[in-house]
């Protein structure tokens, strides 16, 4: 799958590949999955893309507030051959027209203190200030329908803000999974799959860690394989 991506500015890294086969994972326990898909902050548009190349028979929107994005969300997704409309502006006072099945998001999750890159771009992209934690799944509740499901990757060490906010806008999280850099180190990030309205005990997933040895794990590398991406840089 050929994907565009700025020469100077925030790109995909493996979060996104990671993040993608988490969701594949959860949506393959069942059967009949179809409706419509709202990949939130759709960057570049690759978690959208390929969740919905994998599943045709759920239908593609994208939510992107900066202007390079939206042009690159628009190009993979036709040049991938996945119809998509696309909303743009900020996701927190945007107006939707539907109700969504499903909403996944790669969102800004770097806190206030953490050093920031110059770049608007790749500031826009990383940090939360952008999308607070709060108004991120506060509307995302409101625009999910009665038992929609909601995923997406974040800061592990906010984890107790994320499931104090899910409980009190009534979701449960069925799945968590926890990435680790090393063996030896700490989880970074946390991947979640959120219900609308659950009541389901939570499962939490085998962890999965990146290196090792300095090189891709083999559960990394199968998920690169599966995926099967490649990128190319522009100027736009």
């Amino acid at each position: 799958m050929l994907l565009y991506q700025p020469k100077n500015g925030y790109c995909y890294n493996s979060d996104t590949h990671i993040l993608y086969s988490f969701i594949k994972k959860n949506l393959d326990i069942f059967k009949n999955i179809k409706g419509e898909l709202l990949d939130i902050g759709s960057g570049s548009g690759i978690l959208g893309i390929l969740i919905c190349k994998y599943n045709n028979n759920l239908r593609l929107n994208q939510c992107e507030i900066q202007d390079i994005f939206q042009k690159l969300s628009f190009i993979n997704s036709k040049n991938n051959n996945i119809g998509s409309n696309l909303y743009k502006g900020d996701f927190t006072i945007l107006e939707f027209d539907k109700k969504f099945e499903i909403c996944i998001s790669n969102p800004p999750f770097y806190k206030k203190g953490v050093v920031k890159s110059k770049n608007e771009n790749i500031k826009i992209a990383r940090y939360n200030e952008y999308l607070p934690l709060e108004a991120f799944i506060k509307k995302s509740y409101n625009i999910l329908t009665q038992n929609g499901k909601f995923f997406f990757c974040y800061d592990v060490k906010q984890l107790d803000d994320i499931i104090y906010l899910l409980n009190i806008y009534k979701f449960n999280i069925e799945s968590i999974q926890f990435i680790h850099p090393n063996i030896d180190k700490n989880a970074t990030l946390v991947l979640i799959y959120a219900r609308k309205n659950s009541k389901s005990m939570t499962k939490v997933l085998e962890p999965i860690v990146v290196f090792e040895n300095g090189e891709f794990s083999m559960n990394i590398n199968k998920i690169y394989n599966a995926t099967s991406t490649y990128s190319i840089k522009v100027d736009l």
